[in-house]
């Protein structure tokens, strides 16, 4: 996602191992896929990062140097794809868990609107 024209995820780096089995669909996703999302996405630097023994992951790595990390074991290729494509257009920020539904200073007098309310 591009934040005022600057694109937050600056560095992709994709972690596989080359004989495990949980690791087929990220070696097919690197063989036919990331040549093109690399062709795409010529401001992201893609790092392949082999880790023998090891699940594979996509690394995310952000503007506001926060990294996020997505297991893909035992994904196929076009799944690989989406999460890579999720983990661009994400800005890289921590997820913040609202404590309520509906916050205000100013709750309504009238009382809190529902769906189920006959008018």
């Amino acid at each position: 996602m591009a934040v005022r024209g600057v694109w937050q995820l600056k560095k992709l780096i994709v972690s596989y191992c080359d004989f495990t089995g949980g690791s087929r669909g990220i070696r097919d996703f690197i063989e036919n896929r990331l040549s093109t999302f690399k062709a795409e996405n010529p401001q992201l630097e893609v790092v392949e990062q082999l880790l023998r023994g090891r699940d594979p992951y996509l690394k995310g790595c952000y503007a506001n140097k926060n990294e996020r990390v997505v297991g893909v074991r035992n994904l196929t290729s076009t799944d690989i794809l989406v999460q890579a494509t999720r983990l661009r257009n994400s800005t890289g920020r921590k997820v913040v868990k609202l404590k309520s539904r509906h916050t205000t200073g100013r709750p309504s007098i009238q009382g809190t609107w529902t769906a189920d309310m006959k008018l």
